[in-house]
């Protein structure tokens, strides 16, 4: 019987898996021949976002085709040019039953029609077009109606791309395929004729960064530039560590032996003329061009920069700097047409450099590299270039880094008829290709520098922009894949939006409603890894940290739930327990969402109007809330456990834990304390109706027009519309925040109502205080503009 059971579990997990490869072969198969881009993301929506986000990506048309498309799940789409080269796009998914969002303010219509005994359903929202229709349970939506007839016979084209594709990791926020004739970007780019065929990349955007990971493969070896690396082995990259700090760009080719290169050449060019190679080149590892405003320099890296130095010939001294000898080179030819890539007309001067010889046509470039290279500011020592390389290799066969202005100058090579693109904050990006055997590994990353920042000050570290306006306050999540944290909003049509401390965007998920108070966290299963817990009016969710739904959840709600979703963990042993409210009555649910009949708390007499809170003193457990005028204190049964007999009209602020009594205030600004006998004690703090009110179990903190008390200090604040104070207490510090929502000022104080240095600061909501990255600098999380988060770090 044991035997039969394993080999169940086996025949479920090959069933799984093959209909997961199937499900992937099926979009596939609906993909044009003639595609020239291919792009697969398992999730389109948190893919828009994270493009759209981005100074780059966000740039582009396909953004506005699939802006109005609603689908959180697997698809591709694919990118053809129709006769008049303009971009041709379909998307291919699972079916969706509601794959458009529709703003009710804009204008839309649909209608079907019948074609090639197919249903088309044509939708128009606004001035977008879209064609869809469903086959085999695949849903088909292009904004051109030819996009949707049935696949023609598949080609090698077609193998090839698909085998490349199977390549592509499934966990990056997309892949993207790119056919021969996209290829050419790369001949633009290194001014090769055919640079190669077949590409295929695993991409990671944030709003600060581009990361690219995958291959590159040529089927025509011999006419091919990237095989000219076939036969070779990568170098460690030296060219920056000559380059000054404020180099444009440099581009730098690497290989064991310039022998092998040659011979790859000429079988490249179909050149039978032997090519004269010069004796220096022998012994080179490295060949490399360097641009700056001051000229152009080449770069040759010797094994042996004594040796090599031997092998030159017909040159003077022609000059001294800084004791560097320059020389004057009486064959400025001397390495034409050597490598295709690199442009070495008229090299009429040259330095060394211990192993490194570098060649220009004139001497000032030579001058500021010694300058440079003497001083220790070379681009190997630029934050900058340090960053970018964290996400590259250090031995490449062929490496082309960009400064900023550098990037904005491949842009336009490009992308000729995209004047308006813009790399401003991009400070360093780099490609690079590593051959290995008959292909070559492709890593590449554009990435905004964040300058150190100054001590005693506060950097803005990111500004994220979201699609719609926001709708609550940013919250945090703890992110156990790498024990930092995630932010977490929602927009005004109900999207949830889960961000990485560096921008990114997870994913996006619509909900039913507007999400009631703060998200909860909860490792339902006990592994250390942790769930999302809110709910919505009509909704329970519970969410993985890849926006699924877990278990039974969401649970759904007929009657409204009227306060946010209280969670309890009585013991520290994550037996949770759900209290919901409606109106007058509580309900309690485990964490599998079923109810607990044990807790028998009767209808209230009157609407609850605070979220009940789980207070433990001592041993016992305090289940807290106001219904009507009278506070509740009750077990874990839902008894009363201290019955409170005195009847206040409430302010409707929390229940705390202060000096071991239950404390809040009145309407008149009273504030009142009930002991664990249900004994009252109050005090007239003097605070005005609308005043605000929250505590730790020592420290009190009120807000009263423009007063905030803290503790028995007062500090008198500008006049304006602010938010409720809020506590933090991090590494064994307490501060406390308010924000001006007039003014749009954030302000931050200590326990001793001293202002923190540089606030107030720019925000327009609560915010949040926490350490969400590696570093050991707190950072603030806010509102920013109506769209925006802002995340500062306090340096």
């Amino acid at each position: 019987m044991k035997k039969l059971h394993i080999y169940m579990v086996l025949l479920l997990a090959v069933f799984s898996c093959k209909n997961n490869q199937d499900n992937e072969k099926s979009l596939l198969y609906f993909v044009p021949n003639q595609a020239t881009t291919i792009i697969k993301t398992k999730n389109l929506s948190s893919f828009y976002s994270n493009t759209n986000s981005n100074q780059i990506t966000g740039y582009f048309d396909i953004l506005k085709v699939i802006k109005p498309l609603n689908i959180e799940q697997d698809a591709i789409i694919a990118l053809k040019k129709d006769t008049i080269n303009n971009i041709e796009v379909l998307v291919i998914t699972p079916f969706t039953e509601h794959p458009f969002k529709i703003d009710s303010t804009i204008n839309h219509s649909s209608e079907i029609f019948k074609s090639n005994n197919k249903n088309i359903t044509k939708t128009t929202i606004g001035e977008q077009v879209f064609y869809s229709t469903l086959t085999d349970s695949t849903l088909l939506i292009a904004n051109k109606p030819s996009l949707l007839n049935t696949p023609n016979k598949r080609s090698e084209t077609n193998l090839e791309r698909k085998t490349l594709l199977s390549t592509s990791n499934e966990n990056s926020t997309f892949s993207i395929y790119l056919s021969p004739e996209v290829n050419d970007m790369f001949s633009k780019l290194f001014q090769t004729q055919k640079f190669t065929s077949h590409t295929v990349l695993d991409g990671d955007i944030s709003q600060n960064s581009i990361i690219l990971n995958g291959i590159t493969k040529a089927n025509d070896s011999s006419k091919s530039f990237i095989n000219i690396f076939k036969n070779t082995i990568p170098q460690k990259n030296r060219t920056s560590v000559y380059a000054p700090n404020d180099t444009q760009s440099f581009l730098s080719a690497t290989f064991n032996s310039f022998l092998n290169i040659a011979k790859n050449i000429q079988k490249t060019t179909n050149d039978s003329t032997e090519t004269q190679i010069p004796s220096i080149l022998e012994t080179t590892i490295e060949m490399g061009q360097i641009h700056h405003k001051q000229g152009h320099a080449t770069l040759l890296y010797t094994l042996d920069g004594n040796a090599a130095f031997e092998t030159l010939e017909n040159f003077e001294i022609e000059e001294k700097f800084r004791e560097v000898a320059i020389y004057k080179l009486n064959t400025p030819d001397l390495f034409n047409s050597v490598l295709p890539i690199f442009k070495t007309d008229s090299l009429n001067h040259f330095i060394q450099i211990e192993d490194a010889f570098l060649f220009a046509k004139n001497t000032a470039i030579l001058k500021t590299i010694i300058s440079h290279y003497q001083n220790n500011s070379t681009l190997a020592n630029t934050d900058a270039f340090v960053s970018m390389m964290e996400n590259l290799n250090d031995e490449s066969s062929l490496f082309l880094y960009n400064s900023n202005k550098g990037f904005e100058q491949s842009l336009q090579t490009l992308f000729e008829n995209k004047q308006n693109l813009s790399s401003k904050g991009h400070e360093a990006s780099g490609i690079q290709f590593i051959y290995d055997t008959d292909f070559a590994h492709v890593n590449a990353v554009v990435k905004k520098h964040k300058k150190k920042p100054k001590s005693n000050s506060i950097s803005e570290e990111l500004n994220i922009t979201l699609e719609s306006p926001i709708l609550n306050n940013p919250q945090l999540f703890f992110n156990h894949t790498n024990n930092q944290k995630d932010i977490v909003i929602q927009d005004i049509e109900n999207n949830l939006y889960l961000i990485s401390n560096t921008g990114k965007i997870h994913w996006k998920k619509q909900l039913d409603g507007k999400i009631l108070g703060n998200i909860e966290q909860m490792d339902i299963y006990k592994n250390g890894r942790y769930q999302l817990v809110f709910a919505t009016p009509h909704r329970v969710y519970v969410l993985d940290r890849n926006g699924n739904d877990v278990g039974p959840f969401p649970l759904k709600f007929k009657d409204e739930i009227t306060q946010p979703l209280s969670l309890f963990d009585y013991d520290k042993n994550k037996n949770y327990r759900l209290l919901i409210t409606q109106g007058q009555t509580l309900l309690m649910y485990d964490k599998n969402g079923k109810r607990i009949n044990g807790f028998t708390y009767d209808k209230a007499p009157k609407p609850i109007i605070t979220q009940p809170k789980h207070i433990r003193i001592g041993k016992k457990d305090h289940i807290v809330f106001i219904q009507g005028k009278t506070l509740e204190i009750l077990d874990r049964t839902g008894k009363t456990r201290v019955n409170i007999k005195d009847e206040f009209d409430f302010s409707g602020n929390d229940i705390y834990l202060y000096n071991n009594t239950f404390a809040t205030t009145t309407e008149k600004g009273i504030f009142v304390q009930f002991d664990q006998k249900g004994k009252l004690s109050s005090a007239d703090l003097r605070l005005k109706e609308d005043h605000q009110f929250c505590s730790t179990s020592k420290t009190l903190v009120t807000l009263s027009e423009n007063k905030l008390g803290i503790k028995s200090k007062e500090v008198e604040l500008d006049f304006g519309e602010y938010t409720a104070p809020k506590i933090f207490y991090i590494n064994n510090k307490i501060y406390v925040s308010t924000t001006d929502l007039q003014s749009n000022k954030v302000f931050l104080f200590d326990s001793q109502a001293k202002p923190i240095s540089n606030f107030p600061i720019y925000g327009n909501s609560e915010m949040v205080l926490d350490n969400i990255d590696k570093d050991p600098n707190l950072e603030v999380v806010v509102k920013g503009s109506k769209n925006s988060i802002i995340v500062y770090q306090i340096n």
